[in-house]
């Protein structure tokens, strides 16, 4: 049987990613270019020159390509409802971008398709029902049931960040109180972390790092790791508001996996383990009857070029 090839495209504020990705998941070739002009004619054109210079770099036609982009997508009708990063409202781009290329295009949320890519080429590979999650700037993720994405009505669903778990909690960038973003991201844990830095003047957290606009969401970490007392509290505080979110989801879903990526995943066991210890104590029924495997998202950055593509595979 030959080989196809399929184009993924991830969307961001300041660049356009595209990789020419095999039927397995395989990248072959990447490479970017500055979003620009929010224009959507002008970056549909950004976009099929450089799918076009990635399918000649690798001597390839892709039959089809996949974008994820950020905000609320309408991925039926491959419409980019409204996106903060550059400003877009309804926005037809699947079909600009198909009017170039000539091959079917299709598109998701982009945290939607960095899950599809861990289920499909990732750490989640062996799971049919698994829940994503990527902690950076905020908290996103996405939700896999039997082995299809899940988008919710008109593909406006699963934004697992903003389930309140502290009813009159801190303010979320979404204007609700208390979400789960706002007490496990990375921002969160930054803030977090100050904060005690502020009122321990004594914890070796200073010693780490001496100024606080350097703090980062390493450096409890690398606190916890030294022993000090405050970096410990902190790290306590925030793996239990991560596995609150988590079994809040876990209780309502039931996945075989959750899998976590973006930047504080970094930390790898010493964030993991904790929050497996914490999660089997408050999941509903426990975790004898159908265990939950809480593990790392591997693809890392390549999750959603990888998951792009998968949205236009057979």
């Amino acid at each position: 049987m030959e080989k196809k090839y399929y184009a993924g495209i991830d969307i961001g504020g300041t660049s356009i990613k595209c990789g020419i990705v095999d039927g397995d998941g395989k990248i072959l070739v990447k490479g970017s270019v500055p979003t620009g002009e929010a224009d959507c004619a002008v970056i549909a054109g950004d976009i099929a020159e450089l799918v076009s210079r990635l399918e000649r770099q690798a001597g390839v036609k892709a039959e089809g390509a996949g974008i994820g982009a950020p905000g609320i997508i309408d991925s039926k009708n491959g419409v980019i409802v409204y996106s903060p990063n550059i400003v877009w409202k309804d926005v037809p781009i699947c079909a600009e971008v198909g009017k170039r290329l000539g091959v079917p295009v299709k598109i998701a949320n982009d945290a939607n398709a960095a899950a599809l890519g861990e289920k499909m080429a990732g750490s989640g590979k062996n799971y049919d029902d698994v829940l994503f999650l990527t902690i950076g700037t905020g908290i996103g993720g996405g939700i896999i049931i039997d082995g299809k994405l899940f988008e919710g009505f008109r593909s406006a669903g699963a934004e697992i960040g903003h389930q309140v778990i502290r009813q009159g909690g801190e303010k979320c960038s979404c204007g609700r109180d208390g979400c789960f973003e706002a007490y496990a991201s990375a921002t969160a844990l930054i803030r977090q972390t100050k904060r005690a830095m502020q009122n321990d003047r004594d914890s070796a957290l200073w010693k780490i790092c001496p100024d606080l606009d350097s703090v980062s969401g390493k450096t409890v970490f690398d606190g916890a790791k030294a022993g000090d007392k405050t970096a410990i509290s902190v790290l306590d505080a925030y793996t239990g508001y991560l596995a609150e979110g988590i079994a809040n989801l876990v209780n309502i879903l039931r996945p075989e996996a959750v899998l976590i990526g973006g930047g504080v995943s970094a930390a790898g066991e010493a964030l993991l383990n904790p929050v497996r210890e914490k999660l089997g104590k408050i999941v509903f029924g426990g975790m004898e009857y159908a265990p939950v495997k809480t593990e790392l998202a591997t693809l890392g950055n390549d999750a959603g070029l990888i998951g792009s593509a998968f949205l236009v595979m057979d």
